[in-house]
């Protein structure tokens, strides 16, 4: 039997904000346990919550750009459950009244296919705090800093047909909310996190599987990873003739654990926050936010494409994050050549920023200027290369590091003549054998040459030296 693939998934992503959902705290990464706390995101009794007006508009900002129904009113409420990260013993969220409903991101499919994913809800929150089971042995340590931290949760449909799909939809919604500026989206910080529920059904069906979930995932390849292990036990239940039984798994090592298995529905017995009146969206303010949004992944894409006659491989590449596809246009700006411009930054920039921590290190007007260097020959493909290593340090010119580094091209008929005829003399029965046919021979010479000028010749002048020696 064949089997179909359903899968949703639920998305928390850390606004960029400097302070948190409801109070004036920091959400500074990596400080000391338990300083960034106040009695508003600890809970304490007449300690009231205020909204943080910038995560209002960065949620607005994103549901706008994924194409959702805004509603201009929409309710806080409360989630009450007992866990000892969650020092309020309840999380303030949004339930039936959220802010956003009915959106839809389109993206590139695995196997390049046009894919659009019905998204159901996008609403406000603030995180929990952080269990920590490491620090003491033994014992759980609790770390409340990120209590209050605000959060979007960005709820699809379960309309995704494959693990492969899935990380897909997650690198675009990543791109998108980078562009929007709405968060830094750093997974090792837990900026974006994966909530994933899949389920398998006979290939045709219409109806849904038994859905297991796993939680808590912060890398694209862990999802999709854990979702394809996932898959393949379901199916291998199925067609031992057993029942699958909903369970909630975590993926932190490199195999699926089960954390609970035979899950009821929780009631979080949910009712609107008292401390908290609705939350109104004036109209001025979601027309501002529409006006304001950048050129998306999507558009971007296309348009170098059809500006730059780029690949779309490239240009996905090229897009991959505003500041590279900043960094790609600038210097295409400086007059260097489209194709040349994005191999470079394809090529060098991004295996230095690699080894950057992402930092674009030699300015764009700088790689243009080295691109143009190659163009007119003054130095070749490989000096160039050499060059843009030493300018990833060096604020000096390419042209002056390229005569510092002895590599300018010298086009001297004089000089490359002389550089020939050393060659051609000292392998006589070589010349004999091209006049005779072997014409492969040329790339032998051409490599002579070039070593006997310390990679100094300009190649294209050199070729038509050659050839005009060696004619018959």
């Amino acid at each position: 039997m064949s089997w179909e693939t359903v899968i949703g998934l639920e998305v928390h992503v850390q606004l960029a904000t400097r302070t948190k959902m409801f109070c004036g705290c920091p959400t500074s990464f990596g400080d000391d346990p338990n300083t960034n706390v106040c009695p508003v995101c600890l809970g304490l009794p007449g300690a009231l919550p205020v909204p943080n007006r910038t995560a209002i508009r960065l949620a607005l900002r994103a549901a706008l750009a994924l194409d959702f129904t805004v509603h201009p009113t929409s309710i806080f409420a409360r989630k009450n459950y007992f866990y000892p990260d969650l020092p309020k013993g309840y999380q303030i969220t949004q339930f039936d009244r959220p802010l956003a409903t009915q959106g839809r991101l389109s993206f590139a499919s695995a196997d390049g296919e046009s894919v659009v994913v019905s998204i159901t809800r996008l609403h406000l929150e603030e995180d929990a705090g952080k269990s920590i089971h490491d620090r003491l042995p033994g014992k759980t340590a609790v770390d409340c800093n990120r209590a209050g931290v605000p959060l979007v949760e960005i709820v699809t449909e379960p309309v995704i047909d494959s693990p492969a799909n899935a990380r897909a939809y997650l690198v675009e919604l990543k791109r998108i909310l980078q562009y929007l500026e709405v968060s830094d989206c750093n997974m090792e910080e837990g900026h974006l996190r994966v909530d994933a529920n899949l389920s398998v059904r006979p290939a045709g069906s219409s109806g849904l599987g038994v859905k297991q979930e796993v939680k808590n995932m912060n890398s694209f390849a862990t999802v999709e990873r854990a979702l394809e292990e996932l898959r393949d036990l379901q199916v291998h239940t199925l067609e031992q003739n057993a029942a699958v039984e909903q369970a909630t798994y975590g993926a932190a090592t490199s195999e699926l654990r089960v954390m609970r298995s035979k899950e009821a529905t929780h009631d979080y017995r949910y009712f609107p926050e008292p401390d908290l009146p609705p939350l109104v969206l004036p109209a001025d303010w979601v027309d501002l936010e529409l006006a304001t949004i950048p050129e998306l992944p999507a558009a971007k894409r296309d348009r170098f494409v059809t500006q730059y006659e780029v690949s779309a491989y490239d240009a996905q590449v090229l897009s991959a994050t505003p500041d590279l596809a900043d960094y790609f246009e600038a210097v295409v700006t400086a007059r260097a050549a489209a194709k040349t411009a994005a191999n470079w930054v394809m090529g060098a920039v991004l295996r230095d920023a690699k080894e950057s921590d992402g930092a674009l290190r030699v300015p764009p007007e700088r790689l243009a200027e080295l691109i143009r260097l190659v163009a007119d020959r003054t130095v070749s493909n490989q000096a160039a290369k050499q060059i843009f290593r030493a300018m990833t340090t060096d604020g000096d010119a390419p042209a002056v590091i390229a005569g510092r580094l002895g590599v300018l091209q010298v086009r001297d008929d004089s000089q490359l003549g002389s550089w020939v005829e050393a060659v051609l003399a000292a392998h006589p029965d070589h010349v004999g054998r091209f006049r005779g046919g072997e014409k492969k021979l040329l790339g032998f010479f051409m490599g002579r040459v070039m070593q006997e000028s310390g990679g100094k010749a300009d190649p294209k002048r050199v070729n038509e030296i050659l050839r005009e020696k060696l004619a018959p």
